[in-house]
């Protein structure tokens, strides 16, 4: 986000959306637009998403991001993001509930995670909580 500026609601939010996915991709949105967020950009995989910010980083205020994909998965894009942005609100969307995959996701600098399968009001209350974290 530009400096200076604040947001001021959630629907101000500009957010990525990465998931190898379609289907889950279109979710996620789904339940992001009916927040009121019009803002909202896709990845099918960590490498585009990694594209897309290198073009238009200050287009970007929150990361949602699966953890499981084909050719960069979710935490090597968070530590890629971590490398040039220690601040960036990212939530990691995961299935994985072992203590290892937490401890890796928390150390590695996630903002908030949340487990699948999860409703649309558990979506929004923890992406709420992440747009906190927002500059």
């Amino acid at each position: 986000m530009s400096q200076g500026q604040e947001i001021k609601n959630i629907e101000d939010l500009k957010i990525l959306v990465v998931d190898d996915q379609p289907e889950a991709r279109a979710m996620l949105k789904d339940m992001i637009v009916g927040m009121g967020v019009t803002q909202i950009f896709e990845s099918k995989d960590g490498r585009q998403a990694l594209e897309f910010i290198d073009a238009a980083f200050d287009f970007v205020d929150i990361i949602v991001c699966d953890w499981n994909m084909p050719s960069m998965n979710g935490v090597e894009l968070l530590r890629q993001i971590r490398s040039v942005d220690p601040e960036m609100p990212f939530l990691m969307v995961t299935g994985r509930t072992d203590i290892d995959s937490v401890v890796e996701a928390k150390s590695s600098g996630v903002t908030a995670y949340i487990r699948k399968p999860f409703s649309p009001a558990q979506f929004e209350a923890k992406l709420r909580i992440v747009s906190k974290k927002v500059r």
